[in-house]
Protein backbone atom coordinates (compact mmCIF):
# COMPACT_ATOMS: atom_id res chain seq x y z
CA UNK A 1 0.00 0.00 0.00
CA UNK A 2 1.59 3.36 -0.87
CA UNK A 3 1.48 6.38 0.72
CA UNK A 4 -1.69 8.00 -1.09
CA UNK A 5 -3.95 5.32 -0.77
CA UNK A 6 -2.98 4.81 3.27
CA UNK A 7 -4.03 8.49 2.87
CA UNK A 8 -7.10 7.66 1.54
CA UNK A 9 -8.21 5.18 3.68
CA UNK A 10 -7.92 7.28 6.77
CA UNK A 11 -9.45 10.26 4.89
CA UNK A 12 -12.80 7.19 4.54
CA UNK A 13 -12.34 6.23 8.04
CA UNK A 14 -12.75 10.03 9.08
CA UNK A 15 -15.83 10.91 6.62
CA UNK A 16 -17.77 8.01 8.46
CA UNK A 17 -16.55 8.91 11.85
CA UNK A 18 -17.13 12.52 12.06
CA UNK A 19 -19.99 12.76 8.86
CA UNK A 20 -17.80 15.49 7.79
CA UNK A 21 -16.36 14.68 4.63
CA UNK A 22 -12.72 15.58 4.26
CA UNK A 23 -11.67 16.83 0.97
CA UNK A 24 -9.13 14.69 -0.99
CA UNK A 25 -5.44 15.84 -1.07
CA UNK A 26 -4.57 17.33 -4.30
CA UNK A 27 -1.14 16.17 -5.77
CA UNK A 28 1.90 18.28 -5.21
CA UNK A 29 2.47 20.92 -7.64
CA UNK A 30 5.18 23.78 -7.43
CA UNK A 31 2.36 26.32 -6.10
CA UNK A 32 1.14 24.21 -3.68
CA UNK A 33 3.31 22.00 -2.08
CA UNK A 34 5.20 24.63 0.36
CA UNK A 35 1.10 25.27 1.57
CA UNK A 36 0.02 21.71 4.04
CA UNK A 37 -3.66 21.44 3.55
CA UNK A 38 -6.07 22.08 6.59
CA UNK A 39 -7.34 18.24 6.09
CA UNK A 40 -3.96 16.83 5.87
CA UNK A 41 -2.66 18.45 9.06
CA UNK A 42 -5.70 17.05 10.97
CA UNK A 43 -5.49 13.74 10.00
CA UNK A 44 -1.40 13.77 10.90
CA UNK A 45 -2.23 15.24 14.10
CA UNK A 46 -4.93 12.70 15.11
CA UNK A 47 -7.26 16.06 15.60
CA UNK A 48 -11.14 14.17 15.23
CA UNK A 49 -14.04 15.15 17.61
CA UNK A 50 -14.79 12.91 20.70
CA UNK A 51 -16.56 10.36 19.64
CA UNK A 52 -18.42 9.84 23.34
CA UNK A 53 -19.59 13.35 23.07
CA UNK A 54 -22.06 11.70 20.46
CA UNK A 55 -26.24 11.37 22.25
CA UNK A 56 -26.56 8.29 21.48
CA UNK A 57 -30.40 8.75 21.29
CA UNK A 58 -29.76 10.99 18.41
CA UNK A 59 -27.68 9.01 16.47
CA UNK A 60 -29.23 7.58 13.62
CA UNK A 61 -27.40 6.46 10.57
CA UNK A 62 -29.80 3.81 8.64
CA UNK A 63 -30.07 5.23 5.05
CA UNK A 64 -33.37 6.00 3.26
CA UNK A 65 -35.39 4.59 6.26
CA UNK A 66 -38.93 3.59 5.75
CA UNK A 67 -39.90 5.48 8.61
CA UNK A 68 -37.22 7.66 10.24
CA UNK A 69 -39.46 9.66 12.79
CA UNK A 70 -41.06 6.37 14.31
CA UNK A 71 -37.74 5.03 14.53
CA UNK A 72 -36.54 8.40 16.04
CA UNK A 73 -39.05 8.54 18.37
CA UNK A 74 -38.15 4.82 19.74
CA UNK A 75 -34.82 5.93 20.63
CA UNK A 76 -35.74 8.92 23.03
CA UNK A 77 -37.48 6.16 25.02
CA UNK A 78 -34.39 3.83 25.52
CA UNK A 79 -29.75 4.30 25.60
CA UNK A 80 -29.90 1.07 23.42
CA UNK A 81 -28.42 1.02 20.23
CA UNK A 82 -30.54 1.17 17.94
CA UNK A 83 -30.25 2.13 14.47
CA UNK A 84 -26.74 1.88 13.77
CA UNK A 85 -26.55 0.31 10.43
CA UNK A 86 -23.53 -1.17 8.85
CA UNK A 87 -20.71 -1.24 6.50
CA UNK A 88 -21.42 -5.02 4.57
CA UNK A 89 -21.86 -7.58 7.40
CA UNK A 90 -20.18 -5.78 9.64
CA UNK A 91 -20.90 -2.46 12.19
CA UNK A 92 -19.63 0.80 11.02
CA UNK A 93 -16.25 2.08 12.16
CA UNK A 94 -17.88 4.95 14.50
CA UNK A 95 -20.07 2.35 16.00
CA UNK A 96 -17.61 -0.24 17.05
CA UNK A 97 -15.03 2.77 17.81
CA UNK A 98 -17.99 4.36 20.05
CA UNK A 99 -18.44 0.79 21.96
CA UNK A 100 -15.07 0.14 22.57
CA UNK A 101 -14.59 3.77 24.46
CA UNK A 102 -17.78 2.90 26.47
CA UNK A 103 -16.31 -0.37 27.42
CA UNK A 104 -12.81 0.83 28.24
CA UNK A 105 -15.09 3.47 30.29
CA UNK A 106 -16.60 0.86 32.19
CA UNK A 107 -13.33 -1.02 33.20
CA UNK A 108 -11.69 2.32 34.29
CA UNK A 109 -14.68 3.02 36.65
CA UNK A 110 -14.29 -0.70 37.84
CA UNK A 111 -10.73 -0.80 38.58
CA UNK A 112 -9.80 2.57 39.34
CA UNK A 113 -10.06 4.32 42.73
CA UNK A 114 -12.02 6.66 44.64
CA UNK A 115 -9.59 9.92 44.28
CA UNK A 116 -8.27 10.61 48.69
CA UNK A 117 -8.61 14.36 47.65
CA UNK A 118 -12.33 14.05 47.17
CA UNK A 119 -12.87 11.82 50.36
CA UNK A 120 -11.40 14.66 51.95
CA UNK A 121 -12.82 16.98 50.67
CA UNK A 122 -16.28 15.51 51.28
CA UNK A 123 -15.25 15.38 55.28
CA UNK A 124 -15.84 11.69 54.70
CA UNK A 125 -14.13 9.53 57.62
CA UNK A 126 -12.06 6.45 55.59
CA UNK A 127 -11.87 3.08 56.19
CA UNK A 128 -11.59 -0.24 54.23
CA UNK A 129 -12.63 -4.04 54.51
CA UNK A 130 -10.74 -7.08 54.78
CA UNK A 131 -10.28 -7.17 51.13
CA UNK A 132 -6.86 -5.96 50.66
CA UNK A 133 -6.68 -5.16 47.24
CA UNK A 134 -8.87 -4.81 43.67
CA UNK A 135 -8.31 -8.50 42.12
CA UNK A 136 -9.03 -9.71 45.86
CA UNK A 137 -12.40 -7.50 46.76
CA UNK A 138 -13.43 -8.99 42.71
CA UNK A 139 -12.83 -12.49 43.74
CA UNK A 140 -13.40 -12.52 47.17
CA UNK A 141 -17.01 -10.45 47.88
CA UNK A 142 -17.54 -11.83 51.43
CA UNK A 143 -14.31 -9.82 52.51
CA UNK A 144 -16.17 -7.15 51.34
CA UNK A 145 -18.46 -7.13 53.56
CA UNK A 146 -16.29 -7.46 56.81
CA UNK A 147 -14.16 -4.64 58.56
CA UNK A 148 -10.67 -5.81 60.11
CA UNK A 149 -10.20 -5.21 63.78
CA UNK A 150 -8.88 -2.24 63.61
CA UNK A 151 -10.99 -0.97 61.64
CA UNK A 152 -14.02 -1.71 64.00
CA UNK A 153 -12.30 0.11 65.99
CA UNK A 154 -11.83 3.46 63.98
CA UNK A 155 -16.27 2.92 63.06
CA UNK A 156 -17.21 2.67 66.97
CA UNK A 157 -15.28 5.60 68.20
CA UNK A 158 -16.13 7.83 65.18
CA UNK A 159 -19.67 6.97 64.65
CA UNK A 160 -22.57 8.47 67.02
CA UNK A 161 -23.79 5.45 68.87
CA UNK A 162 -27.63 4.25 68.50
CA UNK A 163 -28.28 6.93 65.76
CA UNK A 164 -31.52 7.19 63.85
CA UNK A 165 -29.82 7.67 60.63
CA UNK A 166 -26.06 6.52 59.77
CA UNK A 167 -24.91 7.60 56.12
CA UNK A 168 -22.19 5.42 53.98
CA UNK A 169 -20.44 5.78 51.14
CA UNK A 170 -18.82 2.73 49.54
CA UNK A 171 -17.02 3.12 46.54
CA UNK A 172 -18.71 -0.01 45.25
CA UNK A 173 -18.08 -1.10 41.38
CA UNK A 174 -17.79 2.11 40.50
CA UNK A 175 -15.46 5.04 41.54
CA UNK A 176 -17.19 7.16 38.58
CA UNK A 177 -20.15 7.12 40.06
CA UNK A 178 -19.25 7.82 43.54
CA UNK A 179 -17.42 10.95 42.32
CA UNK A 180 -20.16 11.98 39.66
CA UNK A 181 -23.31 11.77 42.44
CA UNK A 182 -22.18 11.85 45.60
CA UNK A 183 -21.10 15.58 46.24
CA UNK A 184 -25.32 16.62 45.00
CA UNK A 185 -26.76 13.64 46.34
CA UNK A 186 -25.60 14.57 50.22
CA UNK A 187 -26.86 18.12 50.69
CA UNK A 188 -30.18 17.25 49.21
CA UNK A 189 -30.37 14.11 51.59
CA UNK A 190 -29.24 16.78 54.52
CA UNK A 191 -32.15 19.09 53.81
CA UNK A 192 -34.78 16.50 52.97
CA UNK A 193 -34.15 15.09 56.73
CA UNK A 194 -34.17 18.04 58.52
CA UNK A 195 -37.62 18.68 56.78
CA UNK A 196 -38.51 15.50 59.13
CA UNK A 197 -36.55 16.67 62.18
CA UNK A 198 -33.54 14.37 61.20
CA UNK A 199 -30.30 14.37 60.71
CA UNK A 200 -26.84 12.61 60.25
CA UNK A 201 -23.19 13.44 61.59
CA UNK A 202 -20.11 11.58 60.41
CA UNK A 203 -20.22 9.83 56.94
CA UNK A 204 -18.06 7.03 56.52
CA UNK A 205 -15.97 6.58 53.51
CA UNK A 206 -15.90 2.46 52.60
CA UNK A 207 -12.40 1.39 49.97
CA UNK A 208 -13.43 -2.00 48.76
CA UNK A 209 -16.93 -2.26 49.45
CA UNK A 210 -19.71 -4.48 48.73
CA UNK A 211 -23.47 -3.71 49.69
CA UNK A 212 -23.24 -5.78 52.43
CA UNK A 213 -21.45 -4.06 54.71
CA UNK A 214 -23.85 -1.39 56.28
CA UNK A 215 -24.78 -4.93 58.51
CA UNK A 216 -21.35 -4.66 59.64
CA UNK A 217 -21.52 -1.22 60.53
CA UNK A 218 -25.43 -1.36 61.93
CA UNK A 219 -23.98 -3.74 64.53
CA UNK A 220 -20.84 -1.75 65.57
CA UNK A 221 -22.69 1.33 65.67
CA UNK A 222 -26.47 0.25 67.07
CA UNK A 223 -27.51 2.96 64.26
CA UNK A 224 -31.60 2.19 63.38
CA UNK A 225 -31.58 2.97 59.56
CA UNK A 226 -28.05 2.35 57.71
CA UNK A 227 -28.23 4.31 53.93
CA UNK A 228 -24.87 3.58 52.04
CA UNK A 229 -24.67 4.60 48.90
CA UNK A 230 -22.38 2.78 46.26
CA UNK A 231 -21.02 2.43 42.75
CA UNK A 232 -23.12 -0.29 40.57
CA UNK A 233 -21.53 -2.57 38.22
CA UNK A 234 -21.07 -0.16 35.00
CA UNK A 235 -22.32 -1.03 31.56
CA UNK A 236 -21.98 0.45 28.25
CA UNK A 237 -24.87 2.96 28.74
CA UNK A 238 -23.25 4.68 32.00
CA UNK A 239 -19.99 4.35 34.29
CA UNK A 240 -21.73 6.68 36.62
CA UNK A 241 -24.87 4.55 37.62
CA UNK A 242 -25.16 5.04 41.90
CA UNK A 243 -27.41 3.37 44.21
CA UNK A 244 -28.74 3.84 47.83
CA UNK A 245 -29.44 0.30 49.59
CA UNK A 246 -31.42 1.07 53.04
CA UNK A 247 -32.49 -0.82 55.85
CA UNK A 248 -34.04 -0.75 59.54
CA UNK A 249 -31.96 -2.33 61.83
CA UNK A 250 -29.54 -4.59 59.80
CA UNK A 251 -27.55 -7.40 60.83
CA UNK A 252 -25.35 -9.92 59.28
CA UNK A 253 -26.40 -12.45 56.84
CA UNK A 254 -30.13 -11.20 56.56
CA UNK A 255 -31.50 -12.07 53.64
CA UNK A 256 -31.45 -9.39 50.79
CA UNK A 257 -35.16 -8.88 50.76
CA UNK A 258 -34.59 -7.08 53.90
CA UNK A 259 -33.05 -4.13 51.92
CA UNK A 260 -34.91 -0.68 50.08
CA UNK A 261 -33.01 0.19 46.85
CA UNK A 262 -32.99 3.70 44.82
CA UNK A 263 -30.92 2.59 41.77
CA UNK A 264 -29.92 4.34 38.60
CA UNK A 265 -29.13 7.76 40.29
CA UNK A 266 -26.95 9.19 37.57
CA UNK A 267 -27.82 12.10 34.75
CA UNK A 268 -29.34 10.17 32.34
CA UNK A 269 -31.17 8.20 35.06
CA UNK A 270 -32.72 9.80 38.51
CA UNK A 271 -30.37 13.13 39.28
CA UNK A 272 -28.37 13.16 42.29
CA UNK A 273 -30.59 15.99 43.88
CA UNK A 274 -33.68 14.44 43.63
CA UNK A 275 -32.93 11.01 44.27
CA UNK A 276 -31.00 12.67 47.46
CA UNK A 277 -34.49 14.29 48.53
CA UNK A 278 -36.46 11.43 48.06
CA UNK A 279 -34.31 8.69 49.83
CA UNK A 280 -34.62 11.38 52.69
CA UNK A 281 -38.39 10.50 52.53
CA UNK A 282 -37.90 7.12 52.37
CA UNK A 283 -35.69 6.99 55.34
CA UNK A 284 -38.71 8.60 57.57
CA UNK A 285 -41.39 5.78 56.21
CA UNK A 286 -38.38 3.13 57.06
CA UNK A 287 -38.01 5.04 60.81
CA UNK A 288 -42.20 5.59 61.32
CA UNK A 289 -43.12 1.87 60.61
CA UNK A 290 -39.86 0.47 61.74
CA UNK A 291 -39.35 -2.29 58.66
CA UNK A 292 -37.81 -1.93 55.53
CA UNK A 293 -37.29 -3.83 51.92
CA UNK A 294 -40.17 -5.81 50.99
CA UNK A 295 -41.91 -5.58 54.36
CA UNK A 296 -41.89 -2.08 53.77
CA UNK A 297 -45.71 -1.58 52.09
Amino acid sequence: MNELELKEMIRSILNEITETPVVPEKMDTPSSSHQPKQEDSQIEDGIIPDITEVDIQKQFLIPNAINEEAYRKIKQFTPARLGLWRAGNRYKTQTILRFRADHAAAQDAVFSYVAEDFVKEMGFIPVHTKASSKDEYLTRPDLGRIFPEDQQEIIKNSCKKNAKVQIVVGDGLSSSAIEANVRDFLPALKQGLKMFGLEFDEVLFIKHSRVGAMDHIAELTGAEVVCILIGERPGLVTAESMSAYLAYRPTMGMPESRRTVVSNIHKGGTPAVEAGAYVAEIIKKILDNKKSGVDLK
